[in-house]
């Protein structure tokens, strides 16, 4: 096999690994356990998995998704983002090379997976991905300057700053907004911390693209959800990190051609 041929079949493997774990997060941090001690354990009989029943993809297919002490089935989520995690880290591979921005990239794409995952599951968005990936995206963005498009760090790190106070800032004042217009909560804490989380990889111009694009992509479920399944409430963070995505791939394309348009 060629060198890429291997690399990429490292990538994809690492991915999948890496989604082990982003699972252990996705159960353990809205139960507020610890993510490095006990080690994995069965949800139902609580009997600890053997590493041989933790390998990415593999134990789950073998196994046929059930656990080996008490035959329960385990939740499909466990295999989908093992496998979306390696599909998609093998994707900024193929996208960005070797690069800081993958880097960066992978870093961005975990915590948003991680925190899309335990909002749909527990309608919360952990602080763990957040908060930590606020300071995540802090630092970053003053050792990979290029991040926001400037040469000093301290100017990146500035920029970083501003968009994390302008995405924190715009979905509070919306929140107040809502919440004296229909007097019941209109947007949720931690929908605050993971809008300045984007800032801070973003800046402030594609965090306000984010703002104004996750409304349009949450438009259709939420109509569906209100009109059809007679539900008030849905999860927003999967739409604010879709957006949250969307923008830092394809961000400033997407104001270019939108400014352009309007000249």
């Amino acid at each position: 096999m060629t060198p890429f041929i291997l690399v990429s079949i490292f990538v994809f493997v690492l991915g999948t690994i890496f989604g082990s774990f982003f699972n252990v997060c996705i159960h353990r941090f809205p139960r507020e356990e610890s993510i490095l001690w006990p080690s994995s354990r069965c949800p139902a009989c609580q009997k600890p998995i053997a590493w041989y029943d933790n390998i990415p993809l593999l134990s789950a297919l073998l196994l046929k998704g059930r656990c080996r002490h008490c035959d329960v089935v385990i939740a499909p989520r466990y295999f989908v983002v093992e496998l979306v995690t390696g599909f998609f880290y093998l994707w900024i591979w193929f996208y960005f090379g070797l690069t800081t921005k993958a880097l960066v990239c992978v870093v961005l794409f975990s915590l948003l997976l991680i925190a899309t995952v335990v909002d749909l599951e527990c309608q919360i968005i952990p602080d763990e991905t957040s908060l930590g990936g606020l300071g995540a995206g802090l630092v970053l963005s003053a050792l990979i300057p290029s991040l926001h498009g400037e040469v000093l760090w301290w100017k990146s790190f500035l920029s970083s700053l501003a968009g994390a106070f302008a995405g924190g800032a715009v979905i509070y004042l919306t929140g107040l907004v809502g919440g004296w217009i229909f007097r019941k909560e209109a947007m949720g804490g931690g929908d605050v911390k993971l809008l300045a989380m984007l800032g801070a990889f973003l800046g402030w111009k594609k965090v306000i693209l984010v703002y104004l694009l996750a409304p349009m992509l949450a438009l259709p479920l939420g109509l569906f959800l209100k009109f059809v399944k007679r539900q008030e409430i849905i999860a927003y963070g999967p739409f604010l990190s879709l957006a949250g995505w969307l923008s830092f791939l394809w961000g400033d394309q997407f104001i270019a051609w939108y400014l352009g348009g309007m000249g």
